[in-house]
């Protein structure tokens, strides 16, 4: 069984979701959380206004949100919704809108859900994939193709490997004679640092892996708050647009991702950040 579908709440699935904004979108796929008794109002609520507040940072690639707010209390076990919209919804977003694909996440701590939110990373990263979650029509197709989509070896995106430096340090140095030695980290942002920052991350270090610099640069998912406070531990920060207008000025450069499932963006933010 994929690692999704053993957080799917059983029954929290809606295929036909109907919804006149952003907001009755994310409340449905609470409901499902709430309904399953994963999760109560209070969280529901919060991930509504975790958008009022940041923005629409959650809608992480194009047609696909992906809800969440803080662990809390309000939280009972950690479990995901799935809600497919009849008619896709604005969010707000200048590049991913509208979204047809809500993923609602109740997490109990920053670690219980990691291998799920890395598996969907890289289903929603594949077109075939994609499509097929797109056409299911029961919950039991959608748990069979999620289960099918697991067990690929093989993603359908490539990214080509790095040869003009071997190291991230090198990189910097060989190109400009101010430029700084790495500091060896990345730090990825959310406003949570528990759902899409992972999504990016993921994505980051699929990258990273294909460059063949995996091993000398650490990838910190990591939420508005702490990244103020530690980026300058950092080669630079990772995030969308509206996480990057709330950070600010961090003293690090800032670079904004619209797709974080998307490895081709993400290899042309790395070689354009490290000069290769």
């Amino acid at each position: 069984m994929s690692t999704i579908n053993k957080l799917l709440a059983p029954g929290a699935v809606e295929l036909n979701g109907r919804a006149s904004d952003w907001r009755e979108a994310i409340r449905l796929a609470g409901n499902l959380l709430e309904s399953s008794g994963y999760a109560t109002q209070e969280y529901t609520e919060a991930m509504v206004k975790s958008v009022e507040h940041n923005g629409p940072y959650i809608v992480v690639a194009p047609g696909f949100a992906f809800a969440h707010a803080r662990p809390s209390e309000a939280v009972k076990n950690t479990a995901l919704s799935w809600v497919r919209l009849a008619q896709p919804v604005e969010f707000g977003h200048k590049s991913n809108d509208p979204v047809s694909l809500v993923v609602a996440l109740a997490a109990r701590d920053a670690s219980e859900h990691l291998a799920a939110m890395k598996e969907l990373a890289g289903l929603l990263g594949d077109s075939a994939t994609r499509s097929a979650l797109d056409s299911v029509s029961t919950e039991e197709e959608l748990r069979d193709a999620l289960d099918s989509a697991g067990v690929k070896k093989t993603p359908e995106q490539k990214t080509p490997a790095v040869t003009a430096t071997a190291t991230p340090q090198a990189a910097r140095s060989e190109k400009s004679s101010d430029s700084v030695p790495s500091k060896g980290k990345i730090l990825t942002v959310c406003g949570n640092g528990l759902g899409t920052s992972l999504f990016l991350k993921n994505t980051l270090e699929q990258v990273l892996d294909a460059w063949g610099w995996g091993s000398y640069l650490d990838v910190e998912a990591t939420d508005t708050i702490t990244a103020k406070g530690r980026a300058k531990e950092a080669d630079f920060l990772l995030t969308s647009g509206e996480i990057a207008a709330t950070l600010g000025d961090v003293g690090v450069p800032i670079h904004v991702i619209e797709d974080f499932t998307n490895m081709s963006e993400i290899d042309g933010a790395l070689r354009e950040l490290y000069d290769v």
